[in-house]
């Protein structure tokens, strides 16, 4: 089974294309292709960021929690009252 190009009506066509219509068509192919790269940059970046989010709302959680203990009354020993020169 020999390896024939998948579209070669396209390859044809592509060698019969005007210059201008030529460098055109590849200016929207490298186009496409950094348009393809910063969608990976920017998935990443997205990626990244919810991974400090969702660290940044635990750590809050935490010191909310934190914040109610030390908010409630503590049982309290007679003794704390007492001066320390006794």
């Amino acid at each position: 089974m020999h390896n024939a190009p998948p579209f070669p009506q396209l390859i044809v066509a592509m060698n019969t294309l005007p210059p201008d219509l030529e460098k055109r068509l590849m200016e929207l192919e490298i186009k496409a292709g950094l348009a393809d790269d910063l969608l990976d940059q920017l998935n990443h970046t997205i990626f990244r960021q919810q991974r400090q989010i969702d660290l940044l709302g635990r750590e809050l959680a935490e010191l909310r929690k934190q914040s109610q203990e030390s908010r409630q009354p503590q049982a309290r020993s007679l003794t704390d009252d007492i001066p320390p020169h006794y």
